[in-house]
C-alpha cells in the first residue's frame, strides 16, 4: 500500500538550468520574427508565441511546486521580486524608446493612440486593451501598434498573479487536510497537478468555444490562453515521471515535439481559426520538447537545442522579442521608404543588436544584483519604478502630443441647392434635377483638389472624427457581428404614406443622416436596416474578423427581406461595401475573405438576382454606387500633413473601379432599378480629394462622416425622386 501511494509522490523538481529550454526560447523568438518579417514559409510564426507560454508554466510551476514542497507555502515578496527583476526594467525601458519614437514619427492621431496602448502594456493591460480593439471591426482598419506585441507579455503576468494565489491555496486545503490525518505524509503533488488540470481543461474548453465566436477574445484574453501555461506547469510537476522514461523513448518524444511545432510554423497562417483546436499543435509540441528534457536534456532533440548558437539566440529572446516589432514597424517612417527584403534583414539585424544591448546593459546586471537578489524589497520597488516611469512617460507624451489642427484660412461649407420637381414630372426633369446638383458638388470638388492647407474651420475636427465610428451604429439600428434580427428603426413621420428603406452594410448605413434630413422635410416614413459587413445580395462571406463563414449574416439577410417583403416601401435604397474579398494595403493588412471579390461575375449577378427581387415585390430600388477608396485612414492621414492635404487624396484611377461600376450599373438596370454613379461627388477626373468645402469627407478609411452625408441629402434627394419617377 505504501508503494502505491508513492507512486503518486513526486520530489521537488530540479530546477537546475536546463540548457536546451534556452534553445527552445530560440525556436520560439526566432519563428515570431521571421514571421513578423514576412519571410516565406513562415505563416505560422506566430505560434512562438504559444511555446514561450508553456516554457513559462513550466518554469514557473517548477519554482513554485519546489517552494511549496519544502516550506509549505509560497514566499509572495520574493517571487514577486524575482519577477519584477526579471521583466520589468528591460520591458519599461524598451516601451519608453517606443514611446518616445512613435511621438516623433507617427502622425499626432496616431501617436497618441500609441500613447494609450503604452500605458496599457506598462500596466500590463495591454492584452485587453487590444481584445478591445479587435472586438470592434470598424477598428479593424486601424494601423498596428508598436506595443501590440506586448499582449503577451500581459498574459504572462496576469498568469503570474493569479497562479501563486492557487498554489497557496491549494498549500493551506493540503495542510488542513494533513491535520486530519494520524501520519505525516511526504508532499505530493496530487492536489496541484489536480487543479492545474482542472485548469487546464477548463481554459481549453472556453477557449475552443470563444475561438468560434469571437477569435479576438480568444487570442488575447488569459482565461482562454491559461491552459497553455497551465499545460507546461502540469509537465513540471510530472517531471519525476518524465525523467524514468528510457532514453530512447524520451528522445523520440522529443524529436517528434519539435517536429510538430516546426509543423505549426510552416502550416498554419493568418487564415487559420486560432487559437482554436490550431494552437495545440505548438503546445503540445513544446510540452512534449521541454518533457523529453527531463530524461535527456542534452541528448535527442536536446543536443540541437543546448548547443552554442542556439543558446545564445536563447538569452537574447526576451529582448529580441521586445524589440523586433517596433523597428519593422517604424523602420519605414524612418527611412522614408517600404523596407524591402535588405530593409528587413538590416532591421531584424538593428533589433537583435539592440537586443545584446539591453542583455548587456540592463536584463543581466538587475537580474543577477546579489543586491537586488537578497531584497525582494528593492526588486519589488526598481519594478514599480520601472513601471511607473513608463507610465509617466506615455501619458506626459500623450498631453504633450498637440491636437492637430488646420491653420488653413477658413472655408465655406458645402452647399447644394435644388429646385423642387413637381411629382408628375417627366424622367427627363428628375435626370435634368440629378445633373444639376452633380454639377453643383462636382464644382466644390474641383475647387477642392487644388487645396493643401487643413481648413481651420474643418467639419469635423481631425481629433472628434474617429467618435463618429460610435455613432454610425444608430444607437443598435445598424447590427454588430452577433446581432441577428433587425429592430424597428424609423425616422420622418411613422404615418406617411411613403415608406424609404435604407438598407445594407455600414455603407448604406453611413448615408443615413442624408436620407434622415430628408425624411423630415418630405415627411416620409424611413426605415434603416443595416448590419456589419454584410452585404444584402445572398452571397457566402466568411470573415476575417471572424474566421469562420458569418451564418448570422446570413440570418439577418433572411429577415430584412421577409421584412422588406411585408412592409412593400415605395423605394428601397441598397448599399455595400465595395472591398469585399480584398486585403487592405493600410492598417495592417486586414481584410474580408469570401467565396468572391467585389465587382466579380459572382458579385455582379447577386446584385442583379436581390434588385430583380425587391422590384418584383412592387418597390422601386436605388443602388448606391460605391465611395472612392482613400487608400489611407484619412484623419490620421492628414493629422501628419496639415499643409499638405493632397497627400492624402488617392488618384482617381487608383480610388475608383470604373468598369466594376459600370457593371454594377448594367446589372441593376437591366433587372427593374435605378444606379446612381457617385464619383462625381468625390472626385474630379484626376484625383479625389478628402476634403470638400471645409468637410472632412471620411471620418476613417471606409465611410463618409456624417458631415459630408448629410450635405449631401438635396443629391440623395434628387436621386430618390429619379427612381420613383421611374417606371
Amino acid at each position: 500500500m505504501g508503494s502505491t501511494r508513492g507512486a503518486h509522490r513526486l520530489r521537488p523538481a530540479n530546477i537546475g538550468f536546463r540548457p536546451d529550454i534556452e534553445g527552445l526560447r530560440a525556436v520560439a523568438v526566432l519563428a515570431v520574427v521571421l514571421f513578423h518579417a514576412h519571410v516565406p514559409g513562415v505563416g505560422g510564426g506566430y505560434i512562438g508565441v504559444d511555446v514561450f507560454f508553456v516554457i513559462s508554466g513550466f518554469l514557473i510551476t517548477r519554482l513554485l511546486w519546489q517552494e511549496v514542497s519544502t516550506s509549505g507555502t509560497v514566499r509572495l515578496r520574493r517571487f514577486y521580486g524575482a519577477r519584477a527583476r526579471r521583466l520589468l526594467p528591460a520591458s519599461a525601458t524598451v516601451g519608453i524608446v517606443i514611446a518616445v519614437a512613435s511621438a516623433l514619427l507617427l502622425p499626432p492621431l496616431q501617436a497618441k493612440s500609441v500613447m494609450v496602448d503604452a500605458v496599457a502594456s506598462a500596466l500590463y493591460v495591454g492584452n485587453y486593451q487590444f481584445l478591445l480593439q479587435g472586438v470592434d471591426y470598424l477598428a479593424a482598419n486601424l494601423p498596428v501598434s508598436p506595443f501590440q506585441h506586448y499582449w503577451s507579455l500581459s498574459v504572462e503576468e496576469q498568469f503570474y498573479f493569479v497562479w501563486p494565489a492557487l498554489m497557496i491555496l491549494a498549500a493551506w486545503l493540503v495542510r488542513r487536510a494533513r491535520r486530519r490525518k494520524a501520519a505525516v505524509e511526504a508532499p505530493s503533488a496530487r492536489p496541484y497537478i489536480a487543479l492545474l488540470a482542472v485548469v487546464a481543461i477548463a481554459s481549453f474548453a472556453l477557449c475552443w468555444a470563444v475561438s468560434h465566436l469571437l477569435p479576438a477574445v480568444a487570442f488575447f484574453s488569459l482565461p482562454t490562453r491559461a491552459w497553455q501555461l497551465a499545460l507546461g506547469g502540469l509537465v513540471a510537476l510530472t517531471a519525476g515521471r518524465w525523467s524514468a522514461l528510457p532514453p530512447v523513448v524520451a528522445s523520440l518524444l522529443g524529436w517528434t515535439g519539435l517536429a510538430v511545432v516546426v509543423f505549426a510554423c510552416t502550416a498554419l497562417s493568418t487564415s487559420t481559426l486560432y487559437p482554436g483546436t490550431a494552437a495545440l499543435l505548438p503546445t503540445l509540441g513544446a510540452a512534449l520538447v521541454i518533457g523529453a528534457g527531463c530524461a535527456v536534456p542534452t541528448q535527442g532533440c536536446g543536443r540541437v537545442l543546448a548547443s552554442s548558437p542556439m543558446r545564445v539566440i536563447g538569452r537574447l529572446s526576451y529582448s529580441w522579442y521586445l524589440w523586433h516589432w517596433p523597428v519593422l514597424l517604424l523602420a519605414p517612417l524612418l527611412t522614408g521608404r517600404p523596407l524591402g527584403l535588405s530593409g528587413t534583414v538590416a532591421a531584424v539585424l538593428v533589433s537583435a543588436g539592440l537586443a545584446v544591448l539591453t542583455l548587456v546593459t540592463i536584463e543581466n546586471p538587475i537580474r543577477y544584483s546579489t543586491r537586488l537578489r537578497g531584497s525582494p524589497g528593492g526588486s519589488l520597488a526598481l519594478g514599480g519604478a520601472a513601471t511607473a516611469t513608463a507610465v509617466g512617460v506615455a501619458i506626459a507624451l500623450l498631453m504633450v502630443i498637440p491636437a492637430p489642427v488646420g491653420s488653413g484660412a477658413p472655408v465655406g461649407a458645402l452647399t447644394v441647392q435644388v429646385t423642387p420637381l413637381a411629382p408628375d414630372d417627366t424622367p427627363d426633369g428628375h435626370e435634368a434635377a440629378v445633373r444639376a446638383v452633380f454639377a453643383q458638388v462636382q464644382g466644390a470638388v474641383s475647387e477642392a483638389v487644388e487645396r493643401k492647407d487643413v481648413p481651420s474651420n474643418l467639419d469635423p475636427p481631425l481629433a472628434e472624427a474617429a467618435a463618429e465610428g460610435r455613432d454610425i451604429y444608430l444607437d443598435g439600428c445598424m447590427r454588430t457581428f452577433l446581432e441577428a434580427g433587425q429592430p424597428d428603426c424609423v425616422w420622418g413621420d411613422p404615418a406617411s404614406t411613403t415608406t424609404v428603406a435604407l438598407v445594407g452594410d455600414s455603407n448604406a448605413v453611413m448615408w443615413a443622416p442624408a436620407f434622415q434630413r430628408l425624411a423630415e422635410q418630405r415627411r416620409w416614413r424611413l426605415t434603416v436596416m443595416g448590419k456589419a459587413s454584410c452585404p444584402l445580395m445572398t452571397l457566402p462571406i466568411s470573415a476575417t474578423y471572424l474566421q469562420r463563414v458569418y451564418t448570422v449574416c446570413e440570418q439577418w439577410r433572411e429577415h430584412v427581406i421577409g421584412r422588406l417583403n411585408a412592409e412593400r416601401p415605395q423605394l428601397v435604397v441598397v448599399g455595400m461595401w465595395r472591398r469585399y474579398g480584398a486585403v487592405h494595403e493600410y492598417g495592417g493588412g486586414h481584410g474580408w475573405l469570401s467565396a468572391y471579390e467585389s465587382y466579380s461575375p459572382q458579385w455582379i449577378e447577386g446584385l442583379g438576382d436581390l434588385v430583380r427581387q425587391v422590384h418584383g415585390m412592387g418597390s422601386k430600388v436605388l443602388v448606391l454606387g460605391p465611395i472612392p477608396d482613400p487608400r489611407t485612414l484619412v484623419p490620421t492621414c492628414l493629422s501628419g500633413h496639415l499643409d499638405d492635404a493632397t497627400a492624402c487624396a488617392p488618384a482617381t484611377s487608383a480610388a475608383v473601379n470604373q468598369s466594376g461600376i459600370a457593371r454594377e450599373s448594367a446589372s441593376t438596370q437591366i433587372n427593374g432599378g435605378d444606379y446612381a454613379d457617385l464619383t462625381e461627388l468625390f472626385c474630379t477626373e484626376s484625383r479625389c480629394p478628402v476634403i470638400v468645402g471645409n468637410t472632412l469627407v471620411y471620418f476613417d478609411a471606409t465611410h463618409v462622416t456624417a458631415e459630408y452625408a448629410g450635405s449631401l441629402a438635396p443629391v440623395m434627394g434628387a436621386l430618390a425622386d429619379r427612381a420613383l419617377a421611374g417606371s
